[in-house]
């Protein structure tokens, strides 16, 4: 007979004895795992990002009509040329003139607005619902609405014509003394309204005591705006400022386009507009990227001063 003795599962020692020297790969795992996540991150930065803007760079240096025909490098004959294009100087100071407008008035206005309806005055969800429009309507619908609002016998001259005012109705989208203004004003509707949104959330945010303290001291509506409110969430508007700057120099073409493609004349070309319009209009790819690595540049110094007149305020 044979006696078995079983051993307790706590006097059993490991079943696998650690070999003296061996490293555990859980480190090495741990060091690499933050890579292994970011990877498809940052393949996609790469391809759609940086791959993109090498090649705006390369093709700013050769002529090229795009698609099929052949690319000849010419170096920096794109960027003399700019020098002496007419069209890319009026372009250039249309697009300041557009940014030294929409974004105070932009800013100033929405963070009005946004004031107004931290509030929560009667119907302030209405008043929310409302400034979402300019978000609902596409580009092409947008045009076909501004289009009717100053066509000759649209809304503006009819109302000049109801108030006594008929002799300063004008074909607005076809006279080049209006029809700037009027591709501003169109900017400025579609821009207060969203921004309006963004500050009014950050403004439900800020502590309420600080408002009521400013408001048993004697502060009304006007100083605890921006005195008080202003101060504390100019952050985030420069973060609206940002995102406006961006819109206005990059994303403004399509207004342009739809509007007045350009005209009369040259008078309402930016240079998001003019990208458009010798690339695909004149084939003129090459020079057209030319005008984008300038208009990139620009985008870059603007970033930075906003950045710099946002840091200066704290």
């Amino acid at each position: 007979m044979t006696l078995t003795v079983d051993t307790p599962p706590a006097a059993r020692g490991p079943l696998t004895a650690a070999r003296p020297g061996s490293t555990r790969p859980d480190g090495t795992l741990r060091r690499n795992a933050g890579l292994v996540l970011a990877l498809p991150a940052v393949l996609w930065f790469l391809v759609f990002t940086v791959g993109p803007l090498v090649s705006l760079f390369y093709f700013a240096q050769t002529s090229w009509r795009g698609l099929i025909a052949p690319r000849m490098f010419v170096g920096g004959e794109n960027f003399a040329k700019l020098v002496r294009d007419p069209v890319f100087h009026e372009a250039a100071r249309n697009s300041l003139v557009q940014l030294l407008v929409v974004l105070p008035v932009v800013v100033v206005v929405a963070f009005m607005i946004a004031y107004y309806v931290s509030l929560r005055p009667r119907g302030h969800r209405i008043v929310r619902a409302v400034l979402f429009t300019p978000v609902l309507l596409s580009a092409p619908a947008l045009a076909m609405v501004f289009a009717g609002v100053f066509a000759p016998s649209g809304l503006v001259n009819g109302a000049l014509d109801i108030v006594g005012l008929g002799h300063l109705t004008a074909p607005w989208l076809a006279r080049a003394d209006t029809a700037f203004v009027a591709i501003i004003i169109v900017m400025l509707w579609s821009s207060v309204s969203v921004s309006a949104v963004m500050l009014a959330s950050s403004l439900n945010t800020l502590p309420g005591e600080i408002l009521e303290a400013a408001e048993l001291d004697g502060c009304g509506h006007w100083r605890r705006m921006w005195l008080v409110a202003f101060p504390m969430c100019k952050e985030f508007v420069g973060v609206v400022t940002t995102l406006q700057f961006l819109w206005t120099l990059f994303s403004s073409a399509a207004v342009v386009l739809l509007l007045t493609r350009g005209g009369p004349g040259t008078a309402t070309v930016n240079l998001s507009f003019l990208v458009y319009d010798y690339a695909f209009n004149q084939s003129k790819v090459g020079y057209s990227q030319a005008i984008a690595v300038m208009l990139f540049g620009a985008g870059v110094v603007g970033l930075l001063v906003i950045r710099r007149v946002f840091r200066a305020q704290h």
